[in-house]
């Protein structure tokens, strides 16, 4: 498929240079080139999102994404030659204008410091710690699964951390009580992505509000980045359904379809996976686990995850404050001064404060207090432990790479006019309420394919945010808008057997890969089924996100309890 998929790329890009004349330009002339390109504005988004199917190589199909805008900007009519040379030097100075944007630095280096402190609290024990200590409250099928359920939502601030720590810990509890392999890994999986996606503080937190804070300055708008991403959280409607479809099989007992055969299997004759299974074991895989003789506490987590909290909030507090206060805003000025500590003066220096490089510091803080720890109780070395964190740093260089490209591709699509063009098209084709459910879908199909949230948002992104302002300006419309783009990326994610977190689910649960897809599909499908249904076509009518809510919850349990069969 790569191959032909090749064969088929460069025509396209020879045909399309003598068919269209050239404009090269910047992000201003966005508009213009819109009107000399026109269709030909989608090429790159097109192009990244087919090569993506074909590929299933999300990096391969930004990188030949951007690369298609630059030929289109350079080609100049006919000089192919231009196109090519010239292309991919600006290219590379796309990816060099992503990289020197202070915001953006900040986003990637935010990434990478997580890293580090998540390798530093693995190596330490802390995350095992929690484990055993919830571990030992679990004595029966229900407990077994509920207590699994809990600590995948602790362990909230990274999905790999959380598929690669719950696994392993649980595994030996829920086998003692009978619960499938094909059940602990949907339980797994259903808590790794889809809290890290919605988590205040996780390794995907930063790369979110990186790409919402880029699609509202295509659009002109100079928001709070992470304000939005906050705001996006009840709109979240697949990411927060499958966390209550989960309790409601736990608590009900009951089960439907595969994954009804796999529990009443593991009930009855006790075994935990099907005859012709073939676990994957992910206890070699991680390779930040504590040594033998490190003695487990829970406050080698605890420490360092409250740590990264607080100096969180208290950076987005205080950078804010100091924002304020030099902007000369009179009335902003003297409500710091009067009520410093009122609930809107906290919100107003939240909204003020710079995301990306709070977010850092406050990772680079927890990590050297991790750092510390570790070496204070002997658990590591000053060298182990340095290596650990570079070891950490280097786990989350593959998100930065996605990051650039991703951000490269939004500003090529910038200047060529992709969503001034698409805006024209659609914004009066489409129906403002069906709107967020095609984007859902959208993200859902190219996030199974590709097997990435990350590659998804960041190819969605820069259009949706547009479209959905073209649609209908109003602000809570494309904050709906853009939830659904990053719950649709994370359904198609989490669904899909190429997705890293459905390996390492896998890997963790010790499950068949291949049984653990075809258990966890048709919940999967379930929950965005009524995630559209119950989600985003009553809140794109209109209907309040206080009503929408409740309703999608109790369609969960509605659906669990007539398709589902007693275990």
């Amino acid at each position: 498929m790569r191959p032909f998929a090749s064969r088929l790329l460069l025509p396209a890009l020879l045909l399309f240079s003598t068919c269209v004349p050239a404009l090269a330009g910047d992000s201003s002339l966005g508009p213009a080139n819109a009107e000399i390109f026109g269709f030909w504005t989608l090429v790159p988004p097109l192009v990244a999102i087919s090569l993506a199917f074909l590929t299933k190589n999300v990096i391969l199909s930004l990188f030949i994404g951007v690369f298609s805008g630059t030929f289109m900007l350079e080609a100049k009519g006919f000089d192919l030659y231009n196109g090519f040379v010239q292309g991919f030097l600006r290219l590379t100075g796309e990816i060099l204008s992503s990289l020197a944007d202070p915001w953006n630095a900040g986003i990637v280096l935010q990434c990478l410091a997580i890293g580090g402190l998540i390798a530093l609290v693995s190596r330490m024990g802390g995350a095992k710690a929690i484990a055993e200590a919830l571990a030992r409250r679990a004595r029966t099928p229900r407990s077994a699964q509920f207590v699994t359920w809990v600590l995948g939502l602790l362990i909230f601030f990274d999905d790999y951390a959380n598929s690669l720590t719950v696994g392993p810990i649980m595994r030996p509890v829920t086998d003692k009580m009978r619960v499938s392999r094909e059940k602990l890994a949907f339980i797994i999986d259903a808590t790794a992505a889809p809290i890290a996606g919605i988590a205040l503080i996780s390794t995907w937190v930063a790369y979110e509000i990186g790409l919402i804070r880029d699609g509202f300055q295509n659009i002109g708008i100079q928001t709070n980045a992470y304000g939005i991403f906050v705001e996006t959280i009840p709109y979240r409607f697949y990411n927060i359904l499958i966390l209550v479809f989960i309790l409601a099989t736990i608590f009900l007992l009951r089960e439907f379809g595969p994954m009804h055969k796999a529990e009443h299997r593991a009930r009855t004759t006790g075994k935990l996976l099907a005859d012709d299974a073939k676990p994957m074991i992910a206890d070699e895989a991680t390779g930040l686990e504590p040594e033998a003789d490190v003695r487990l506490s829970v406050w080698n987590a605890v420490v360092p995850i409250c740590t990264l909290i607080a100096a969180a909030f208290l950076g987005f507090y205080f950078n804010g404050y100091n924002a304020l206060m030099a902007g000369g805003d009179a009335g902003m000025v003297a409500l710091l001064n009067d009520s410093p500590l009122s609930f809107t003066a906290i919100r107003e220096a939240f909204g003020a404060s710079d995301a990306s490089v709070v977010l850092f510091q406050a990772a680079l803080i927890a990590g050297l207090v991790a750092m510390f720890m570790a070496v204070a109780r002997r658990i590591l070395t000053l060298e182990k432990a340095l290596n650990v964190w570079v070891q950490g740093v280097k786990s989350l260089n593959i998100t930065a790479v996605i990051l650039l490209l991703a951000w490269s591709l939004s500003g090529v699509i910038k200047e060529l006019g992709t969503a001034t063009y698409l805006v024209a098209v659609l914004s009066d084709a489409i129906p403002s309420w069906l709107l967020p459910s095609i984007i859902f879908i959208l993200g859902s199909l190219i996030s199974f394919a590709t097997g990435t949230s990350y590659g998804t948002m960041g190819i969605l992104m820069p259009l949706a945010i547009p479209l959905a302002f073209a649609v209908d300006p109003a602000h809570g419309y494309v904050v709906l808008n853009v939830g659904a783009v990053l719950t649709g990326a994370i359904f198609g994610d989490h669904c899909s057997p190429i997705s890293d977190t459905t390996i390492l689910s896998s890997m963790g649960s010790a499950c068949d890969h291949i049984d653990h897809t075809k258990t966890q599909l048709i919940y999967a499908v379930s929950v965005a089924l009524i995630s559209i249904l119950f989600g985003y076509i009553p809140a794109g009518l209109g209907l309040p996100v206080l009503l929408v809510l409740p309703m999608g919850i109790l369609a969960v349990f509605a659906v669990v309890r007539v398709f589902g069969k007693r275990v």
